[in-house]
């Protein structure tokens, strides 16, 4: 009878440590834990400037950099409507404010990003483009626990970006395909940022 008990006992304890296993190791919810400031992890992150040149070469055109020309940040700036371009592929410091089904993004310089994740629409009319000027628009769907973000700047090109949370939570990747109109081929781009709270 002893045997009997402790062969239910153990079989109980095992049951119990596999069911809680997979549960302890689940991604962390990006709904709930996607707040916060995050700061660059230049060590995990792609350089944006390689991976500017690259498609620039990629669509045929010649880089600017050069061997001996590693300045940083070589390729931001450029016109006003390439702002959000490189927001999103340079500025090393992100708050991210989650109030569905608005969230907020707040890069360096307080530039902010608003945007919706139940499935709005920009407007569009004949008048409103003119009388809006040309602006930035993006919008957000959360699915399987990634954020999915596109982009509509105001050169007309687009942006594709991934969300996902890694190490318990403490690590945001972001994979990005950036297609400005002026290029020829996307950037594809990864960066990493750590929370810094």
């Amino acid at each position: 009878m002893p045997t009997k008990f402790l062969l239910k006992a153990l079989f109980a304890s095992l049951l119990i440590a596999f069911s809680a296993a997979p549960a302890s190791a689940q991604a962390p919810e990006i709904r709930m834990d996607l707040s916060g400031r995050w700061v660059i992890n230049d060590e995990l992150s792609d350089n944006t400037d390689d991976q500017v040149e690259e498609a620039i070469e990629a669509g045929g055109g010649k880089g600017g950099r050069g061997f001996f020309n590693r300045q940083e940040d070589f390729y931001r700036g450029g016109p006003p409507e390439h702002e959000l371009y490189d927001r999103i592929s340079y500025d090393d410091v992100l708050t991210i404010e989650v109030n569905e089904p608005e969230l907020r993004f707040t890069y360096e310089d307080n530039f902010q990003r608003v945007f919706y994740s139940d499935g709005r629409r920009r407007r569009a009319s004949a008048t409103g483009f003119y009388s809006e000027g040309g602006t930035d628009f993006s919008t957000g769907l959360f699915e399987d626990n990634s954020l999915v973000v596109e982009g509509r700047p105001r050169d007309g090109g687009f942006t594709i970006e991934t969300y996902t949370l890694e190490s318990s939570g403490n690590r945001l990747r972001i994979e990005m395909t950036i297609q400005p109109d002026s290029f020829r081929e996307p950037i594809e781009l990864v960066r990493y940022f750590d929370r810094a709270e």
